[in-house]
């Protein structure tokens, strides 16, 4: 009889014990999480400008009517009226020759204003012979509660 009562306190034991490692996990985990320092309006708007410019690197990146139609729930409608007027084969989004880059990458945000932010989009060239980084100014703008890219600076 003595051995059921000692192989119940050993249980007992036992799960005090997990149960203490569950909650210390539960209390700690969430303080090691790195914070996130970024603005509000740039963690929002930096959605909008990886998403246009993955679905441009994702497509043809060479202007035409088919491109822009297709790029144009990305893009205000004052950035889609500038780009119309790009010559055809171009890439107006990158900058705005036929040299097309293979990457890029989001950079650095900066407000502007509760509803304009700015980022620095780094563009990337690389093959056998070229390995070449640039970049250009990326501008959103928040319309109708939607981050869209609005300007693109050189």
């Amino acid at each position: 009889m003595k051995k059921v009562g000692s192989r119940q306190s050993a249980v007992v034991g036992r799960l005090k014990a997990a149960y203490f490692c569950l909650l210390l996990s539960a209390t700690c985990l969430p303080a090691c999480s790195v914070p996130n320092l970024e603005p509000p309006e740039c963690t929002a708007s930096r959605v909008a400008v990886r998403e246009f410019y993955s679905f441009h690197f994702g497509n043809d990146m060479r202007i035409s009517l088919e491109g822009l139609k297709a790029r144009e729930k990305f893009i205000t409608p004052a950035l889609l009226k500038g780009v119309q007027k790009a010559p055809e084969g171009t890439d107006p989004f990158t900058i705005g020759s036929n040299d097309l880059p293979k990457a890029f990458r989001a950079g650095e945000c900066r407000v502007i204003s509760p509803d304009r932010t700015e980022f620095d989009v780094l563009l990337f060239w690389k093959d056998d012979t070229r390995s070449e980084q640039r970049a250009v100014k990326v501008q959103a703008a928040k319309v109708d509660e939607r981050w869209l890219v609005d300007r693109i600076v050189r």
